[in-house]
């Protein structure tokens, strides 16, 4: 199995039960629950990025969400493999297309995102035919650091969900020394940057909600129906201009 499951009897330990009274009803009774994919850039046995990245999808799970966790060990570079037929390259496309939104976690390195990070993002192509893998997803992005904080990386990262044509929330987390904050089992302490990753979490599991209903809308572009042979809706109001 290539996707990282944390379904299990004690998913919430007592440092997410924290919130359990607490916790808002974001969903109605007959919504599905938001589909959201998380993709971490380390590979390290000891991953601060994907411990992060589990932690979030422990939150978002107890928000209500259904997530799936893109493990990027066999991965190849892009352009590597001719024609992108690779197993783990279709599942990561499959993943995004089944996704409504992302969170995105890289560590920083050498003041930026690690080339694993964008090798994922570069293999997610803005069209694949009529399919749009990445346009009208929401995106939380995350960082973390072995030194102080910064916030290269999240700027890159949205910098990327703009370019992917995603709506990135605008909330983020940033966890600096990160070696400090998770505990020998993989659990991260509690601290404001636990907070701050719930509250970004709980912010994403919100703007899905809210969004889905409209993605449509937004998403739709007089340039994409026109290349597509679509009657233009607007051609009439651009013609009397």
């Amino acid at each position: 199995m290539r996707l990282r499951s944390l379904a299990d009897p004690d998913l919430l330990p007592a440092l997410d039960r924290r919130f359990a009274e607490g916790a808002p009803a974001l969903l109605g009774p007959d919504d599905h629950p938001p589909r959201i994919l998380l993709l971490y850039g380390s590979l390290r046995p000891r991953s601060f990025s994907r411990l992060a990245t589990e932690e979030a999808a422990r939150l978002l799970q107890f928000f209500g969400a259904e997530t799936r966790i893109f493990d990027p060990s066999d991965l190849p570079l892009p352009d590597q493999v001719a024609g992108d037929d690779h197993p783990a390259v279709q599942e990561l496309r499959e993943l995004s297309t089944w996704s409504e939104g992302q969170v995105w976690c890289s560590p920083e390195r050498h003041g930026q995102i690690t080339g694993l990070m964008k090798a994922q993002i570069d293999h997610l192509p803005l069209s694949i035919g009529a399919v749009r893998p990445t346009q009208g997803r929401t995106l939380a992005v995350m960082q973390v650091s072995g030194g102080s904080q910064s916030f290269n990386a999240v700027n890159s990262l949205r910098l990327l969900g703009r370019w992917m044509r995603m709506f990135t929330i605008p909330n983020q987390s940033s966890v600096a020394m990160a070696y400090k904050e998770f505990d020998a089992d993989g659990r991260m302490r509690p601290s404001s940057y636990y907070d701050r990753i719930v509250d970004v979490m709980e912010e994403l599991v919100r703007v899905t909600v809210l969004l889905r209903p409209h993605t449509a809308m937004l998403t739709d572009r007089y340039s994409e129906r026109k290349e597509a042979g679509l009657k233009p809706a607007a051609a009439g109001i651009i013609s009397a201009m």
